[in-house]
């Protein structure tokens, strides 16, 4: 699909389609979406538990809310905040907002309340649209004017569309990563560039029924929201919070889910728990971390009619820019690849001075075509450092520095190799440690902090970031964890907040991260193993919070999170709970019983009479 032409470069694709042009986008996202209500206005286009929108419906639904949106003065490509638990009403924001010439701007309602309001402040929205769930729990206190998308929606507001055009590179959405100066960063990404992501040849008929697992926050909804939407599929949307493997099972069968994404990590649980959960299946992608070919080989022995893509992007990409395709004939041999760019990408494999690598030889990975983000919002030095000129093209054609080694193999798919920045992957999330450690800094009781990584015994699902903190007075110690739970999203909280007398420093005087790596692994809590019964449901809860855990034994009252606990165990714990002992739980029943001892009283009062 993408090859050099004789006398290129090695290690440069060019975007082209499979007849040598280059894709153009000549309509914005709710252009294409109208023209999607005129073809199919009666068909589905999200389905959220008993309830179903038609495509008509959304669009009016969207329309009554943009015409509420221009009523406030919202200006074209100016950030409109929207804080919401996944809905249709969320999706109706989305669009309304730019159906009114503005661009969306999601939190995350699981984020802490003071990082929504940093996010809120520093993009200026003067504008939030919330629901009353969310809007009860408490919203970032920043002056904006807060409407409910309930009341804004309402039959007496006018149904029809009011008419915005906007130019294919104006701001359609700002989604905010990590970033290592403390601040996230907010990525603008244009209609154009989603449009033409919808539009890739790869997005078939196995994506016409998709399930909707991701935060609208994080860069990975684009997919589940505009693919279908804007090729006449249907959303089918799963319940707010984590989800386990018990509710995507029932999600896939009873929706007849024909294609869906999960992050890698949720992947290799899904695969070791139940992989035969994904026959009734067309097209799993999975991504945003290492693909492990176990995980991929066990869901395609039990499902052999399901085809697997391994997804490589970023958010500054519009969430894919290549993907690698296996199937039960083509399974993976070795590790799996990055694999081949989509329509519309370019990528090249640089040295240190912008020059192509040979073939086979390692570079740093370089994307650029018509999906490149604008850059960051309100950070023209950040945009300047990651997005470059791109020295092998026109004078008007940038590139995206992805930061990632590859390499170009034989069969001309993109091979991962490494890192060249400090940014880490934890549960599908691109970490800044220097986030982390700006949020411990910036704590009065301390005085220094470093932030490291320890990949454990070398699976992704083991990353995890540790804490070393100097205080400031020893003798008073600080609730750092509970204050940082309020700062930072649960994926960025350390495993271990470690409290040292002095952070080591190498030779030339810097933090010696070696050092502190090595200690890393030792956990601060160990398990007591103390209380374990030797019979009936608490020794068995005992002995799976052992295997989950990794650990040779677990006590009554040992603390699954003080024991490095993250959320995928807790979704293996759930899965092995039904399948070993019968006993039903969710996720969030782990988090807040989060002994074995607290646990087994939950189910056992779960489970008498009338409850």
């Amino acid at each position: 699909m993408f090859h050099n032409a004789p006398g290129e470069h090695p290690g440069v694709t060019e975007p082209t389609h499979s007849d040598g042009t280059t894709p153009v986008v000549h309509t914005s996202i709710h252009q294409r979406f109208a023209e999607q209500v005129a073809d199919t206005p009666d068909r589905s286009a999200i389905v959220s538990g008993n309830s179903v929108l038609t495509y008509r419906e959304l669009d009016e639904r969207a329309n009554r809310l943009a015409h509420r949106l221009l009523s406030l003065d919202v200006g074209p490509g100016e950030p409109v905040a929207v804080l919401m638990e996944r809905s249709a009403d969320a999706i109706a924001t989305a669009l309304a907002v730019l159906k009114a010439g503005a661009a969306y701007l999601p939190l995350d309602p699981a984020h802490p309340i003071a990082r929504n309001r940093r996010i809120v402040d520093d993009a200026r929205c003067a504008v939030m649209v919330t629901d009353a769930a969310t809007r009860d729990r408490g919203l970032p206190s920043v002056p904006v004017t807060v409407i409910e998308m309930a009341e804004a929606a309402t039959d007496a507001a006018p149904a029809g569309d009011p008419g915005f055009h906007p130019d294919v590179d104006t701001l359609a959405c700002v989604i905010h990563t990590s970033g290592s100066t403390g601040r996230p960063k907010g990525v603008e990404i244009t209609h154009a560039g989603v449009v033409a992501f919808a539009s890739d040849r790869v997005w078939g008929d196995a994506h016409r029924r998709i399930l909707s697992l991701a935060p609208q926050a994080f860069g990975v909804s684009l997919y589940e929201l505009w693919v279908p939407l804007l090729n006449g599929g249907s959303v089918v949307l799963a319940p707010p919070g984590e989800p386990d493997v018990r509710t995507v099972r029932r999600l896939i069968t009873d929706e007849r889910i024909t294609a869906l994404h999960v992050t890698a990590g949720l992947f290799r649980v899904l695969a070791r728990e139940a992989p035969d959960m994904f026959a009734p299946v067309r097209e799993i992608l999975t991504g945003g971390d290492v693909v492990t070919p176990t995980a991929v080989r066990a869901v395609l022995d039990a499902c052999p009619a399901v085809t697997i893509r391994a997804t490589y992007g970023a958010t500054e990409l519009v969430a894919f820019a290549a993907q690698c395709e296996m199937t039960a004939r083509r399974p993976p041999s070795g590790p799996v690849p990055v694999g081949l760019p989509m329509d519309g990408v370019t990528t090249r494999l640089l040295d240190e001075n912008l020059n192509p690598v040979a073939d086979g030889e390692v570079g740093e990975l370089f994307v650029g075509g018509t999906r490149l983000a604008r850059g960051y919002l309100g950070r023209p030095d950040l945009t300047a450092e990651r997005f470059v000129v791109d020295p092998h093209g026109a004078a008007t054609d940038r590139l995206y520095r992805t930061g990632d080694l590859m390499r170009c193999g034989a069969d001309g798919r993109l091979e991962f190799v490494g890192r060249t920045t400090d940014r880490v992957k934890i549960r599908g999330y691109l970490v800044e440690p220097a986030e982390v450690e700006h949020a411990i800094t910036a704590h009065a009781a301390v005085a220094g902090a470093a932030v490291v990584v320890d990949d454990g015994a070398g699976a992704p699902d083991d990353r995890r970031l540790h804490a070393f903190v100097v205080l400031g007075d020893p003798s008073r110690p600080a609730p750092l964890r509970v204050d940082l739970e309020r700062l930072l999203p649960s994926y960025m909280v350390p495993s271990s907040i470690r409290v040292v007398d002095r952070l080591p420093l190498t030779t030339n005087g810097k933090i010696d991260r070696a050092a502190l790596r090595a200690s890393a692994g030792v956990p601060v809590t160990t398990p007591t193993g103390n209380g374990a019964p030797t019979s009936g449901r608490l020794a068995d809860l005992c002995r799976l919070f052992a295997d989950v855990l990794a650990v040779p034994s677990v006590g009554a009252d040992d603390d699954f999170f003080d024991l490095g606990g993250q959320s995928l165990q807790a979704i293996r714990l759930v899965a092995r709970l039904e399948r070993e002992l019968g006993s039903v739980a969710e996720v969030a029943d782990i988090f807040g019983h989060s002994t074995p001892a607290e646990l087994e009283h939950f189910l056992s009062t779960c489970e008498k009479p009338g409850h």
